[in-house]
């Protein structure tokens, strides 16, 4: 099997919890440097990727200038994301972007167009299409179960107090920071909305960054309503679906997150899977007009299936996974939600 050598830009909590540990269960992919500005933290794991035979650089120009080297993946903070991008795209190496891809949708057009020009892939990594629940909600609509959808929410609430003051640009907020996986995803499911409501704002940051936001996203008879709050002690349902013939709900969100964080990684007995008392919900009427309640089993996530994605575009010549025109969508989306404060509504 012909294998794709990548390299990372960045060394935190993202490259460590939501990329590195996934790839040590794909040898078709081969980690063969990681940059960062300094290498402050992480210290087992850089032991780690030394004794596998990584190289660990604090210049980028060694990343971008090395002819192995065919991808790299972004994982710096989001403000660098546009800039890093272009010079990793100019320097002929396909690139994948952690979420947010960039700030504005001329820089995401910008990136595309070029990705396009020199034949290189760009894609920002979406892994919570990959999220145990949204895989649930997908198999739902997948069969059809509840008819024709008409009312999706979804919630992906904490309860995590502060007193905070944070002034700072919108990209560092909530709002693109979570809120482009929760709109990515319905946007994967739906496409592009007709319109939507916004409220995004400061909820408990005594300062202007958004640490709160409902967005409602309209179409033709569907509305999909997704919120985030830190302040949120009972748990919502993460989604919950009424159509034309019945309703889907689902509460707790995917175990990868909890699973990493206890040290079970990838690749070890029951990691990501659902408990039986969190399997989703079915109340259904079937082709006989009966009425049908189900639990339905959890398939198991798996944010790897990025990488395998990139992998299949890179070398296999398929399609991406994050389309230009989901991408440009998720993008102009959180543009027009932070482009003028309060509740507004925009159209697309």
């Amino acid at each position: 099997m012909t294998q794709l050598v990548i390299a990372f830009a960045g060394f935190g909590k993202s490259a460590n919890r939501y990329h590195l540990p996934y790839l040590k269960q794909r040898s078709q992919i081969k980690v063969k440097m990681v940059y960062d500005h300094r290498f402050r933290h992480y210290h087992k794991q850089q032991d780690d990727l030394r004794a596998d035979g990584v190289e660990l650089t604090t210049d980028f120009t060694a990343v971008l200038e090395d002819p192995e080297i065919q991808m790299v993946s972004i994982t710096t903070p989001a403000a660098t994301h546009y800039n890093l991008a272009k010079q990793v795209l100019l320097h002929g190496k396909n690139v994948l972007v952690e979420k947010p891809f960039c700030e504005t949708s001329e820089q995401a057009a910008e990136l595309l167009k070029l990705a396009k020009e020199t034949g290189l892939i760009a894609m920002p990594f979406q892994n919570r299409r990959f999220d145990s629940d949204y895989l649930a909600l997908k198999q739902v609509l997948e069969v059809g179960y509840v008819g024709e959808p008409l009312t999706l929410e979804s919630h992906m609430d904490h309860f995590r107090p502060s007193d905070q003051f944070v002034n700072s640009e919108p990209i560092n907020g909530q709002f693109y920071g979570l809120g482009i996986h929760t709109i990515d995803q319905i946007v994967a499911l739906f496409g592009q909305p007709k319109h939507v409501f916004y409220d995004v704002r400061a909820q408990q940051n005594q300062g202007t960054l958004d640490d709160y936001y409902e967005t409602q996203l309209f179409y033709s008879k569907l509305k999909a309503v997704v919120t985030s709050s830190p302040l949120v002690a009972y748990t919502y349902p993460s989604f919950v679906l009424n159509g034309t013939r019945g309703s889907f709900i689902k509460y707790g969100i995917d175990q990868q997150e909890n699973d990493l964080k206890a040290g079970i990684m990838p690749g070890q007995s029951n990691f990501g899977i659902d408990t039986p008392s969190a399997f989703g919900h079915l109340k259904y009427l079937n082709s006989n007009g009966d009425w049908i309640e189900k639990d339905l089993p959890t398939p198991q996530g798996d944010y790897g299936r990025v990488y395998d994605a990139m992998y299949a575009a890179i070398i296999d010549k398929q399609s991406k996974l994050v389309t230009d025109q989901q991408l440009l969508t998720d993008i102009k989306i959180l543009e027009a939600g932070v482009s003028e404060s309060g509740p507004h509504v925009s159209s697309f």
